[in-house]
């Protein structure tokens, strides 16, 4: 090839790359329960692993209740500033697979008011984050696509939700309502109990939660709402255990 012929095949080249539309940007992965843009570790999902059996067996100690169960109204059952947050008896257990979604969740609790327990009988989702009423290894609340923003965001080993009932000394309190718990990472403080902004994140898009702590939180609440009221129920029985053991 002359040198004029190596000239004009450059120019020919670079005339076609000039005019070249450009690349399409890569799609940007959209916010959701096993999805959060700009994390800096992937996590394999729990299907993804050859042993996972679905089953998750936990129990939790060193019990608080936010405010009380004659609390009047409007009051704040959420205590995100551990102030309504008092020291109660009891345990609770977690006995699921998340597979199947069955399973068994119970709390007993030792309160003022005597032997107050809970416990869901029918699991079931109310959005399709919540994979048939029990999930495993998802991020919630906060900015995370997936919940409500009571809570900041966190990755949830395991969650549940469903309907059941509630007894007082033996008796109903409560039946058919909507029971939620899940076991996250540290949400409360280790010592002032008080939770951060719920939409507060770190400059990375991390929730603002402590991943050196897990804590499981649970409650009741009843289908009839009141407005006046934090989250706006009529009745929010808000628990949560700061002690959480694996078997």
């Amino acid at each position: 090839m002359t040198h004029s012929g190596a000239a004009l095949t450059l120019m020919a080249t670079t005339l076609a790359l000039a005019c070249r539309p450009p690349s399409p940007e890569p799609p940007v992965a959209e916010r959701g329960p096993r999805t959060q843009p700009g994390t800096a570790m992937g996590l394999y999902a729990p299907e993804q692993h050859d042993r996972y059996d679905g089953r998750f067996v936990i129990t939790g100690g060193a019990l608080h209740q936010v405010g009380t169960l004659s609390d009047p109204s409007p009051w704040d059952h959420m205590g995100n500033d551990g102030s309504t947050a008092r020291a109660v008896g009891g345990t609770v257990s977690i006995d699921v697979d998340e597979i199947a979604n069955t399973g068994s969740f119970r709390a007993d609790l030792e309160l003022p008011e005597g032997r107050y327990v809970v416990e869901l009988e029918r699991f079931e989702e109310f959005s399709p984050c919540q994979d048939g009423g029990v999930a495993a290894y998802l991020f919630e609340h906060g900015d995370s696509g997936c919940g409500d923003a009571n809570w900041p965001k966190s990755l949830l080993y395991v969650a549940g939700w469903g309907t059941g009932r509630a007894t007082l000394n033996g008796a109903t309190l409560y039946d058919g309502y909507q029971i939620h718990f899940m076991v996250t990472q540290g949400m409360r403080d280790r010592e002032s109990l008080a939770v951060a902004d719920p939409m507060e994140s770190s400059a990375t898009g991390a929730g603002a939660v402590n991943p050196a702590l897990q804590q499981i939180d649970f409650y009741i609440r009843s289908p009839e709402r009141n407005e006046g009221n934090h989250p706006d129920r009529e009745v929010f029985d808000h628990f949560f255990a700061m002690e959480v053991t694996w078997r």
